[in-house]
């Protein structure tokens, strides 16, 4: 994998010139987190509409949240969370969403805090007091993310693949969310998109879950016809699991990599978008 998305604990002990920022609940993170971290669970539990005055809400509250901890444009924000395959892809939400908002120094702690604790180094229960600083926002438009007019208008471009990450269960409908199967009006899945579970991006070691090299991860995307040169637009729930392949999709060279940030909790809310239901015609017909 890249090492300019990723890092390890060993290199993270070694830096001075980051912020980095917990993902968990408040709770976890009091019980022990790396000395130093500061807590942003709003990160994962923040959900998202593409709206215009929804892109616009998400722009203010993450800039005003990431000045409060000090994100000025010199220090690196490192995000983590409990482990790889944990956190439904938390730590890389934050990544993210610093993608969105414009700030160019985002890693991911690599095995999160299970890794970190598995190499030895330290925890602590003490909580900073950061600095705040004026976050140099920028406007990414839609370079990262699209909205759900634009993941329409992708439905008849068979060149653009649509990828959902989410479970199986979300998937083939039989739940809505990973808030429960009631939690969305409707159950389904975006027509036409293809499905690669997020969970594929990665795989046990010793030091807890780790995503797969690059040519493992585009093993995985072949099999659903995605290669370095194919446009894709991701979606998940509310753009977590989404974001875990996405760090994983550009640390494997496929470059052209937007999403819909909304996901199902969006699109399965209005009733004039489509959606596809039960079993996809290639397992049914099985």
């Amino acid at each position: 994998m890249s090492d300019q998305v990723l890092i390890s604990p060993a290199e993270l002990a070694t830096r001075d010139d980051v912020v980095v920022i917990d993902t968990r609940s408040p709770d976890a993170y009091a019980a022990g987190h790396i000395p130093g971290a500061v807590n942003l669970h709003e990160i994962f539990t923040y959900l998202a509409t593409s709206t215009p005055e929804g892109m616009a809400e998400l722009r203010q509250k993450f800039a005003a949240a990431f000045s409060a901890v000090g994100l000025s444009g010199a220090p690196t924000a490192v995000f983590c969370e409990a482990s790889m395959n944990s956190g439904f892809g938390q730590s890389c939400r934050g990544y993210f969403l610093l993608q969105f908002l414009g700030y160019p120094k985002a890693q991911v702690l690599h095995g999160g805090l299970a890794a970190w604790t598995a190499a030895g180094l330290p925890l602590s229960t003490e909580a900073p007091a950061p600095t705040s600083a004026p976050f140099p926002l920028v406007d990414t438009g839609s370079r990262v993310i699209i909205d759900a007019a634009t993941m329409l208008a992708a439905l008849d471009d068979p060149a653009i693949v649509k990828l959902d990450v989410r479970d199986v269960d979300e998937w083939v409908g039989t739940s809505s969310s990973p808030y429960g199967p009631d939690f969305c009006p409707r159950k389904g899945r975006i027509p036409g998109a293809r499905w690669l579970e997020w969970y594929r991006m990665m795989k046990p070691t010793a030091d807890g879950a780790m995503f797969k090299s690059a040519d493992e991860i585009l093993a995985e995307c072949a099999t659903v016809g995605v290669t370095p040169a194919t446009t894709v637009i991701l979606y998940c729930f509310k753009g977590a699991r989404a974001s875990n392949t996405l760090v994983a999709l550009k640390a494997a060279g496929i470059a052209d990599v937007r999403m819909y940030f909304g996901g199902w909790n969006e699109w399965s809310r209005d009733p004039a978008l489509p959606i596809d239901s039960g079993l996809p015609f290639a397992m049914a017909a099985e």
